[in-house]
C-alpha cells in the first residue's frame, strides 16, 4: 500500500502518486500559457483601432454618422466582418488542430500555429483597404484557431494535477494581459495621423508569436502524447523534465505505469477517430455527453457578453454619452487583468463548479443593474458611471470564475484517445460563438439598426442567468482528481454530486495485494480506478 501512497500530503483525499514539483518542472509547464497574450492581444487590439480617426479616414468611406471623421467612416457590415472573421479563422483552425495535434504532437501543433499566425500579420500590417485587412483577420485567426485549441490540452497533459487547475487559469491571466496591452498600445497611438497608428498596434502581434514558437522549442513534448504513440522512453524523458526528476526515478516510472496502463484500457473500450466523440448516447460518461458539456461550456463562455466590452467597449462606450472611451475601456482590461488571479487560489480552494454558479450569479446582477439604470436614467452622468462602475464588477466575477473555469474544464472531462478532439471541438464551440457574437453585435447597438444601448445587457442579463442553470444541472467538479481519475467520477456519480465523489479505493481499507503483485512483476499496473474493482 506504502507504493501508491501520497507523494505529499497537502494534495487531499484524491491525490495518488506524483512526484514533488520543482520550480523549474513548475515554470516549465506556466510558460505555455504565454499563448494567451497572442490570444487577447490579436482580440483586443482590433476594439480600439476601429475608434481611431485615421483609421475612419483610411478604411472608410462617405459617411453621415457622427462617429465618422471628415465626412468618412467604414459600414456596419464591415465593421462586424473586420471583428468577426478572427473568430470564424480561429474557428476552422480549432478543428483542424484536433487531428494535427494527434498526428504531429502538441508541442509541433503549436509552432504551427505560430507560423500560420505570422503570415496573418503580414497581411494586416500591409493593408489599407478592408479587402486586405479581412483576409489577414482570416489567417491570422487559422492559426490562433491551432495554438489556442492545443495550449490547453497540452497544459492540461503536462501539469501537475494538484497545481492543473491554477497553471490552465494562466492562460486566461494571460489572455487578460494581452488585452490590457492591446488596450495600451492603443491609447498611446490613436492621435496619430498617420498609418503608424493602427499598423504599430496590428505589427507587435507578431513579438508574442515570435516568443511563444521559439520558447516550445525549449519545453518537452507531452509525455501523454508519447505514451499514445507507444514511445514510453520519450514519455519517461519528458515525464522526468516537466517533474523535475530523473528519467528512471520512482516518481516518474509510477505517474508512467498510470497513464500506460489507463491508455491501454481506454484503447480497449474506444477508438480515437472523429466519429467516436460523438458515440456512448446521453448516460454521463458517453465521448458524445463530454463533447456537449465542453461545447457548451465554452458557448456559455461566450454569452456571458464579456467580448462586447472588450470587441466594441470604445466605441459603444461613445453612444452612451462617456467621452473618454479609450481611458474607460483601459480601466475594464486593467481590472481584468488583476481579478484573474483571484482565481489561482480560488479554483483549487472552492473547485471549478461552485466558481462557475456563483460567478455567473455575480455577473447577471451586474448586467441588470446597468440595463435598468441605463434604460430609466438614459444620457445621465449618474447612468454612465453606474455603467463604469458595474462593468468593472461584471468584469471581476468573469474573469475570476467563468474566464478561466470553462478553460480549465475543457481540458480535464475528455479521455485520452479523444482528449485532442474534444478540447479542439470546445474551443471551435468558443471561437465559433465568439464569431456569432462579434457578427451581430453592431447591428443590436449601432444607431442606424437596433440601437439599444444600454438595453443591451437585458439580453447579457438573461443569458447570465441561462449559464447558472447549465452550471447547475450540468457542470461536474474536478478539482483535485487526475485525469484518469475524472473518467471514472463521470461515470460513477452525477454533476450536482460529483464534488462528494472519491476514488474507490480511498472508501475503505483494503488493499489491492493482487494488482501490486502484478506491478512488482511486470512493471506495469492496472489504472487507478480500473484496478481498484478488482481489490479484496
Amino acid at each position: 500500500m506504502a507504493r501508491w501512497a501520497s507523494s505529499t500530503a497537502k494534495g487531499g483525499t484524491r491525490d495518488r502518486v506524483e512526484a514533488p514539483v520543482t520550480v523549474r518542472g513548475y515554470l516549465l509547464c506556466v510558460f505555455a500559457a504565454f499563448g494567451g497574450i497572442l490570444f487577447g492581444y490579436d482580440s483586443g487590439y482590433i476594439n480600439g483601432v476601429l475608434a481611431m480617426n485615421f483609421f475612419k479616414q483610411e478604411f472608410g468611406s462617405p459617411s453621415n454618422d457622427k462617429e465618422a471623421y471628415n465626412g468618412l467612416l467604414y459600414k456596419t457590415w464591415e465593421k462586424s466582418l473586420i471583428v468577426s472573421i478572427l473568430s470564424a479563422g480561429t474557428f476552422f483552425g480549432a478543428l483542424v488542430a484536433g487531428s494535427v495535434a494527434d498526428w504531429v504532437g502538441r508541442r509541433s501543433t503549436i509552432i504551427a500555429g505560430c507560423t500560420i499566425f505570422s503570415a496573418g500579420v503580414i497581411l494586416q500590417v500591409a493593408s489599407t483597404t478592408v479587402a486586405l485587412l479581412v483576409p489577414g483577420r482570416l489567417i491570422a485567426g487559422f492559426g490562433i484557431g491551432f495554438v489556442s485549441a492545443v495550449i490547453i490540452l497540452y497544459m492540461s497533459e503536462v501539469a501537475p494535477k494538484r497545481f492543473r487547475g491554477a497553471i490552465v487559469a494562466g492562460y486566461q491571466f494571460c489572455i487578460t494581459i494581452g488585452l490590457l496591452l492591446a488596450s495600451v498600445v492603443d491609447n498611446g497611438t490613436k492621435n496619430l495621423m498617420d498609418s503608424s497608428s493602427y499598423r504599430i498596434p496590428m505589427g507587435l502581434q507578431w513579438l508574442f508569436a515570435v516568443v511563444l514558437g521559439v520558447g516550445l522549442f525549449l519545453l518537452p513534448e507531452s509525455p501523454r502524447w508519447y505514451v499514445k504513440k507507444g514511445r514510453r522512453d520519450d514519455a519517461a524523458r519528458s515525464l522526468g523534465t516537466l517533474r523535475g526528476q530523473p528519467a528512471d526515478s520512482e516518481f516518474v516510472a509510477d505517474e508512467l505505469n498510470e497513464l500506460i496502463a489507463n491508455h491501454e484500457y481506454e484503447m480497449r473500450h474506444m477508438n480515437a477517430g472523429w466519429a467516436d466523440c460523438f458515440r456512448g448516447g446521453w448516460k454521463p460518461s458517453s465521448n458524445l455527453r463530454r463533447v456537449v458539456l465542453g461545447m457548451a461550456l465554452q458557448m456559455m463562455q461566450q454569452w456571458t457578453g464579456v467580448n462586447f466590452i472588450f470587441y466594441y467597449g470604445s466605441t459603444f462606450f461613445k453612444t452612451v454619452g462617456i467621452q473618454n472611451a479609450f481611458l474607460v475601456s483601459m480601466i475594464t482590461t486593467a481590472v481584468n487583468v488583476c481579478s484573474t488571479p483571484i482565481s489561482f487560489w480560488t479554483i483549487e480552494k472552492f473547485g471549478r463548479r461552485m466558481l462557475l454558479i456563483y460567478g455567473a450569479i455575480g455577473m447577471l446582477v451586474c448586467e441588470f443593474v446597468i440595463a435598468i439604470v441605463g434604460t430609466v436614467d438614459e444620457g445621465s452622468k449618474a447612468a454612465g458611471m453606474c455603467l463604469i462602475v458595474f462593468t468593472c464588477i461584471y468584469i471581476f466575477f468573469f474573469a475570476s470564475t467563468w474566464g478561466p473555469g470553462a478553460w480549465v474544464l475543457i481540458g480535464e472531462i475528455f479521455p485520452l484517445p479523444i482528449r485532442a478532439k474534444g478540447v479542439a471541438l470546445s474551443t471551435a464551440s468558443n471561437w465559433f460563438w465568439n464569431f456569432v457574437i462579434g457578427f451581430i453585435t453592431p447591428y443590436m447597438v449601432d444607431q442606424d439598426y437596433g440601437n439599444l444601448k444600454a438595453k443591451v445587457f437585458f439580453i447579457w442579463g438573461a443569458t447570465c442567468t441561462a449559464c447558472v442553470v447549465f452550471a447547475y444541472f450540468l457542470v461536474p467538479e474536478t478539482k483535485g482528481l487526475s485525469l484518469e481519475q475524472v473518467d471514472r467520477m463521470l461515470e460513477e456519480t452525477t454533476p450536482r454530486n460529483s464534488a462528494k465523489w472519491v476514488p474507490l479505493h480511498l472508501r475503505g481499507d483494503h488493499a489491492d495485494v493482487s494488482s501490486l503483485e502484478t506491478t512488482e512483476k511486470t512493471g506495469s499496473v492496472p489504472p487507478v480506478e480500473h484496478r481498484e474493482h478488482r481489490a479484496v
